[in-house]
Parts: C-alpha cells; structure tokens; sequence
C-alpha cells in the first residue's frame, strides 16, 4: 500500500510540483490550501506525512502542528520561507518532526521525508516485548505511546515521548544533548543541540511538579541529561 501525505501550501505551484514529484515515487498525495482545511483533512484521514507551510491562510502551520499533537503522532516536516533560527525551534517544540527552509531541492524533501520513515521503521522494530514500564509513580505504555503519573495521562508530543521512553529505559544514564540529537532525531537530522534542551523544557514542564527543580529528568552540568525517579 502507498505511503500518503498531506502536503499544505497556499501557494499552488509549490503544491502542485511537490504533489507530482512525491507520485512519481509512488506516493499517494493529497492537498489543502489553508490551515483549517488541513487540519480537517488530519482529523478525518490517515497520513503517513505531512507536509505543513507555517505560513499559511485561516490558521498558521505552528498552530496547525500544535492542536495535531493533541489527537496525533502523525510525523510533520515544517516548511518556512524564514531562515530564522527560533522559527525553526519553534515548530520543533509544537511538536513538529524536522524543518525544511524554502526555497528547497525536491530531492532534500524526500530524503527528509524517507529519513524519517526509516528512523520510525526502526523504532518499532526494537519494541520489547514488555511494553509498559513502571517507575515509582510513573507508567509508560510504550505500545500505546502513553505516559501517566500518579495515575493522570500525561499528553507528550512524538519527541517528548521518545525523550522519555529512552530515559525511562535507562535510569542513571546520562545522555550528552549530542547525543540525544542523534539517538531521536537520527543522524540525517540537520538541526543543532538546542533543538535537545527545547524539547527538554518542554517535557519537564508537563511532568515535574516544579520544573526548575526536577525530579524525574535531571541535568549533569556540562555533561547532559538523565533520568532518576
């Protein structure tokens, strides 16, 4: 069965010759023009990938991206026409999977697009057997990609749950942010170290009760991060 995706571009070139060029490798592609329309088309349709402009008509990309993590996991590539770096960080702590400046070679998009694919092929290659892990008060269902404490669910973005899930796995194991940034975003992946301590931010702020004195995730200073419940 084809792959699909949803490519969302107000600009109907841009989705017309990355609609043609995803087909002639075999991929099903649909297409929506504004951000409502796209978020209607997630909710109502299954996607492999999605391809999502920030700038977009009726609801921006990074406000598309953001309630998309409310309901899916669905892996989305962020396409901006700024080269700033915070726009770029800032799809990724929406919860978008990886970023790509316009103007772009349609061949980096598919690469992009099928690094991705492989990283996520691989990961539920490697599931254990067991698939949820207790710690304390916390709980992880790594097949239903879930994580509760204290018997609350916990709503984590794709990377966010990565992030956890490998620490969980690894109590005491402290992780350079080098590191992290190839272990979750893989070695394909073209952004820098930041992109580990946003996402960090991030997960601390949705698990720890205070996140400037943690008590799940923890900072070595200098060294990285780890996890000690």
């Amino acid at each position: 069965m084809a792959n699909k995706v949803l490519v969302v571009d107000d600009e109907k070139l841009i989705v017309k010759g990355l609609k043609f060029s995803l087909e002639q490798d075999g991929m099903e592609v649909d297409v929506a023009y504004d951000g409502g329309e796209a978020l209607e088309k997630i909710k109502n349709n299954t996607y492999d990938m999605v391809l999502l402009d920030i700038m977009l008509p009726v609801m921006d990309g990074m406000q598309v991206c953001q309630q998309v993590r409310e309901f899916s996991n669905v892996p989305i590539i962020m396409l901006t026409a700024k080269g700033d770096d915070m726009d770029k960080i800032l799809g990724l702590e929406y919860g978008a999977d990886d970023y790509i400046t316009k103007p772009f070679n349609i061949l980096e998009v598919k690469a992009r697009i099928k690094a991705i694919w492989r990283r996520d092929s691989k990961r539920e290659s490697k599931k254990e057997s067991s698939s949820v892990i207790i710690s304390g008060d916390l709980k992880i269902d790594c097949d239903d990609r879930r994580v509760y404490i204290a018997g609350k669910e916990i709503n984590l973005t794709a990377k966010e749950f990565d992030l956890m899930e490998l620490f969980v796995k690894n109590p005491g194991k402290i992780y350079a942010r080098d590191v992290l940034l190839n272990l979750i975003w893989g070695e394909d992946y073209p952004g820098d170290a930041r992109t580990v301590d946003v996402h960090v931010r991030r997960l601390r702020e949705k698990i720890e009760e205070n996140p400037s004195e943690p008590k799940y995730v923890h900072t070595r200073w200098g060294v990285g991060y780890y996890y000690n419940a």
